[in-house]
């Protein structure tokens, strides 16, 4: 308890630092190299780079234009300039490692990193982040999920951890991982075999499905599967008036697929989601549209319904495309499995969760309604034998996720900090020594 509440106060500047410079899936060149020399200086073993992102299983990543300025943003930012070299081309990723003084079971701690496309409420009136000085330096971004907690409990964890090396057993991982906004870097670490050979798992979300500072739900039971689509419809521009005739009509194409993806019938094993959230076309009110653009996404409890939904999908776009006489592509940019906790650890942080002064309450494990591609992290473990477990950090919230008043309390990150260095001691039988 001592060393949380020494490393308390570091941990609090981080978080806001991170929280002043958002950065978005794949171009966390600040906050992954700041983390990644923090890391280092505690005593860790730290790979970056496509190490650690296996290049062929990245999606969604941003085009090389915006890669090349957010770089920019980060040396001009404070990033440090030793550790980005090697994350050129949007390989932010990083894996700590720190090795025991006897062997042992291995633990992966992963913390996701990225921000979202959210313009922050600038008004120190009603938003804290705003009237202490810490609100996002970036506009159209913004830390609006608590990612930017999550990275500074994990820096915490390592540097409480390394300064208990002499003690540890077996081996740690803490994974830093870029793009799970949209489902999108996971995959790509799980392919980099960062997650080979591990025993247990453990990933925090802070405020998710408790808004109760000082509970901790101890594991989420199930998390929805998805697919993340984009879309594009090409057809032919002619004059509105002139040649309607003559033209091929890419945004009515694109609208009659978003009413047919909406009408995907359901399917009998459980509960699913379609949205189209996203649609542009057109040029003016008077040209046919030769272009369409579509973002939209898939979500099922089980991860054989997301995988009907995106067939259905794709026949449903196939088909107002030749309807319409369009070309079309699809590329799959983001997705994740289902996956649940595992019981037995569940009862374990539960009871790691008892031990804090900072816990007033263990909350019942539950289902979420939602995804998070940590699910890809923990199907790799458990298939491999070992148990996950994805923790609920309660925080109260003056707004919710994903807004531009979120914030949290920042108390929460004491819980974070201990309990998951309790769990990683424990875990490795480093607590006996």
């Amino acid at each position: 308890m001592q060393l949380t509440e020494e490393l308390y106060p570091q941990a609090v500047a981080r978080r806001r630092d991170l929280h002043r410079f958002p950065e978005t899936a794949w171009t966390e060149f600040r906050t992954a190299s700041r983390c990644a020399a923090e890391l280092a200086a505690a005593g860790w073993s730290v790979q970056v780079g496509p190490a650690v992102c296996a290049p062929e299983a990245r999606m969604g990543v941003p085009p090389e234009r915006e890669l090349d300025a957010a770089y920019q943003f980060a040396l001009e930012n404070g990033g440090d300039p030793s550790w980005m070299e090697q994350m050129r081309g949007g390989y932010t990723g990083v894996v700590a490692t720190l090795s025991g003084v006897e062997p042992g079971p291995t633990v992966v701690l992963r913390f996701d990193m990225d921000a979202l496309e959210v313009n922050e409420e600038p008004d120190p009136e009603v938003h804290r982040p705003a009237r202490l000085g810490f609100v996002s330096q970036r506009p159209g971004v913004m830390h609006a999920c608590g990612h930017d907690a999550h990275t500074s409990i994990g820096v915490a964890v390592g540097q409480l951890l390394g300064r208990l090396r002499t003690r540890l057993r077996g081996t740690v991982r803490i994974v830093l991982q870029p793009g799970e906004e949209g489902t999108r870097g996971a995959a790509s670490m799980v392919a980099a075999g960062v997650l080979d050979g591990a025993n247990y798992f453990l990933c925090p979300h802070v405020g998710a499905q408790s808004r109760v500072s000082g509970e901790v739900i101890p594991g989420i039971t199930s998390f929805l599967a998805t697919t993340k689509l984009d879309v594009w419809f090409r057809g032919r521009e002619a004059h509105a008036g002139l040649g309607p005739e003559t033209g091929r009509n890419a945004l009515i194409g694109a609208a009659q697929a978003a009413l047919g993806l909406h009408a995907i019938p359901r399917h009998s094993e459980g509960n699913s989601r379609v949205n189209v959230g996203v649609l542009r076309a057109g040029t003016g009110r008077n040209v046919i549209a030769a272009e369409a653009y579509m973002k939209l996404e898939l979500r099922g409890e089980k991860s054989v319904i997301t995988d009907y939904l995106e067939e259905q999908a794709r026949n449903v776009i196939a088909g107002a495309a030749a309807m319409w006489g369009l070309e079309y592509q699809i590329e799959r940019v983001g997705g994740a499995p289902s996956a649940g906790s595992d019981p037995s650890l569940m009862e374990r942080v539960a009871q790691w969760a008892r031990a804090l002064p900072w816990v007033k309450k263990i909350g019942t494990p539950v289902s979420a309604e939602a995804s998070d591609d940590a699910t890809a992290m923990m199907r790799r473990v458990q298939e491999q034998g070992g148990q996950a477990a994805y923790v609920i950090i309660g925080t109260e919230l003056p707004s919710g996720h994903h807004t531009p008043r979120f914030d949290i309390d920042e108390e929460c990150m004491k819980t974070g900090i201990a309990l998951f260095a309790l769990a990683t001691l424990d875990l490795t039988g480093s607590r006996k020594n």
